[in-house]
């Protein structure tokens, strides 16, 4: 929107009594540079007046050329808004784990209860699996971050064992980091049928090594940002069969989620077992868009 000042009223015409010419000029000047100090101060278009009433007489060239140093520019900091921000990025499973079932098989304290340290994840019809899905996804999210700024760490990127890691691992990693924010991806592996996306928050859980009671509340903002920005980028609509139509789970059940120290989720970005979902998930376009959504609304998250 375009801003004009108030227009400028000309100086009252003044009358002068005949004298010598060196008089009249000495009566001219002052009213010459009252009128150019109102001009510059008040009535100027877009002067450095316009709008404020009562301004004063104009800065000199020092003080607005300290004025104009102030102003916001694309300074490092203003493109980069996440600089100083870390980001952990879990991608769910990992391909190798069909092959090591004995291993991810073993049990593990998640504070509730014990569990199995890690599954093999699902896969589409046509053999597209969860793991591979969920790296290609993290991988496009971190770029998008890194480009804010964000320092971005992986739990898996190819430099793992052929498993794992375990579900504690995976959650020590994000607390080491001291994470800003840190978000698990999956695909869901459900009946045909069950579609769209959901977000699952952390419950408030208080036993054995899980304490998430100070983070519950930093993870359903962190959840509610990403269902909200996924949903938009995506055009995907909340899962039909988890969440009531919010795209929200709260679950107290996940040892990614209960073993965490910092703010958290989990995203099931589709359905792999339903056709129409997991055409969308096997297309990189898409995935970039996946990538995108979840990107924005940690963002969000993380400027507050």
């Amino acid at each position: 929107m375009s801003y004009s000042g108030p227009e400028f009223d000309p100086p009252q015409q003044r009358r002068f009594r005949r004298a010598p010419l060196a008089v009249g000029l000495a009566a001219l000047v002052p009213g010459a540079l009252l009128g150019w100090v109102l001009y510059e101060g008040v009535g100027r278009p877009g002067g450095s007046g316009a709008g404020q009433a009562g301004a004063a007489a104009p800065k000199s060239a020092a003080g607005a050329a300290s004025d104009d140093a102030k102003v916001p520019s694309a300074s490092p900091s203003a493109a980069r808004p996440l600089q100083g921000k870390v980001v952990v990025i879990d991608p769910g499973h990992n391909p190798g784990n069909f092959q090591h079932t004995s291993e991810i098989n073993q049990k593990v304290n998640i504070g509730t209860n014990w569990k199995e340290c890690d599954t093999t994840g699902t896969s589409t019809n046509a053999g597209y699996s969860e793991a591979r899905f969920t790296l290609d996804v993290a991988h496009r999210l971190r770029t998008l971050l890194e480009r804010q700024g964000a320092t971005v760490k992986l739990t898996r990127d190819g430099d793992r064992p052929a498993w794992g890691p375990c579900v504690t691992k995976r959650a020590e990693i994000g607390n080491a980091a001291h994470a800003d924010a840190a978000i698990s991806i999956h695909a869901d592996g459900a009946p045909e049928g069950d579609r769209g996306f959901h977000v699952i928050l952390p419950a408030s859980v208080h036993s054995g090594a899980a304490d998430t009671r100070p983070i519950v509340a930093s993870s359903r903002t962190l959840g509610e940002r990403v269902e909200s920005d996924f949903a938009k980028v995506t055009g995907s609509a909340p899962s039909n069969y988890v969440g009531n139509g919010t795209g929200l789970d709260v679950r107290k059940d996940l040892g990614g989620l209960n073993l965490s120290t910092v703010p958290k989720v989990f995203i099931e970005c589709g359905n792999m077992r339903d056709s129409k979902d997991a055409a969308l998930l096997t297309s990189g376009a898409w995935r970039q868009k996946a990538a995108q959504g979840i990107s924005e609304g940690i963002v969000s998250f993380l400027r507050g």
